[in-house]
């Protein structure tokens, strides 16, 4: 067998194996609403009975993917008796409580539809305006986001970190939107299918998904007060916000370039240590100081010993990026759309 031929049995059985993993095109739903699930038992029974009501008004095939989230009450039961009486329904039961993030993750891995909509569970999303949000992609975006304009939360604890967080994520992030914490969207399939979460980072899929080339807005959408069942938000998420916009920060900037960040602390750490390392000169030959009398000499040092440091870092960092990308054939870019091409 010639190497020709070997590549292309090759590449015939990756396809294989990718349409295998993927499953048939035509048997996907038209939507997949996954839901992450902790401790909501009181709410799962009339939220469900809201589901089936909104998409039968749909007309479309759907999915709906509960992932409990190591509830501790009844819960997983109440979820088997709604699988066991609603084919469209499937759950994922996590091993532990592993946060909204993992479930979320959970629920976008096991989706099948080409439309994706991910929502809370505890009531406070209504899943009437699911068709609202696919009305709006269908006006051409990828991305359409709840924003809940008339927030029944607390003022204090809830509504004003909130719009101090969404206001910090639009400018780092990039994309302007009001309630980058409402988890009810909705994703075309393409626009998130390579996405990988980690931390708090649910709630900045929008940003990733602008990050190759999705089209992103927003419409106002309901919002409840809760009723039953407890709060599992509270202000110690700013904090972890915080964080995650940090990363968020750097990976937008310097995620295939970081050689310029860990470069530039470490132009400035040679500048630093330059200039000190001239006044201790001056202070010796001018003023007749020994270099001990002063902490110059000892941060020229430091501060160069910091700099090589950091360019160091940066060449590593480079080298673990082209690792990435290249043992993965992972491109650098995202095409929207091929034409005149004979693959598909």
């Amino acid at each position: 067998m010639s190497v020709v031929e070997k590549e292309t049995l090759d590449r015939r059985s990756a396809s294989a194996n990718e349409s295998r993993a993927d499953g048939d095109e035509s048997s996907r739903p038209d939507i997949s609403v996954f839901l992450p699930v902790l401790n909501e038992e009181p709410n799962l029974r009339p939220l469900h009975a809201k589901m089936r009501a909104a998409l039968a008004e749909l007309g479309l095939s759907a999915e709906v993917i509960y992932v409990d989230d190591g509830s501790t009450d009844r819960s997983l039961e109440v979820l088997r008796e709604i699988a066991a009486s609603d084919p469209r329904v499937r759950v994922i039961s996590l091993r532990r409580n592993y946060g909204q993030t993992a479930a979320m993750s959970a629920g976008i891995d096991a989706a099948r539809g080409r439309v994706l909509v991910p929502m809370d569970a505890d009531l406070q999303n209504d899943p009437a305006d699911i068709k609202r949000l696919l009305a709006k992609l269908d006006e051409g975006y990828d991305v359409v986001s709840g924003w809940r304009k008339d927030r029944q939360d607390k003022m204090v604890t809830r509504r004003i970190p909130s719009m101090i967080a969404n206001r910090l994520i639009s400018w780092i992030g990039g994309v302007p939107l009001h309630d980058y914490g409402c988890s009810l969207k909705a994703y075309r399939r393409d626009s998130i299918k390579d996405v990988r979460l980690y931390g708090e980072m649910h709630r900045f899929i929008p940003i990733y998904a602008s990050w190759v080339g999705a089209r992103v807005t927003e419409i106002p959408v309901e919002h409840h007060a809760r009723t039953m069942g407890k709060s599992k938000y509270g202000l110690s998420r700013t904090v972890k916000v915080v964080f995650d916009l940090v990363t968020i920060k750097f990976m937008a900037s310097y995620q295939t370039k970081p050689i310029y960040v860990f470069g530039t602390f470490g132009l400035a750490a040679f500048l630093i240590s330059f200039f000190a390392g001239l006044l201790a000169v001056y202070w010796k030959l001018i003023h007749r100081a020994d270099f001990v009398q002063t902490p110059l000499p000892v941060l020229t040092v430091v501060m160069f010993a910091v700099g090589v440091q950091f360019f160091l870092m940066g060449l590593l960092a480079e080298m673990l990026v082209r690792t990435y990308h290249e043992s993965q054939a992972k491109p650098i870019y995202a095409v929207r759309e091929r034409i005149g091409f004979e693959d598909k």
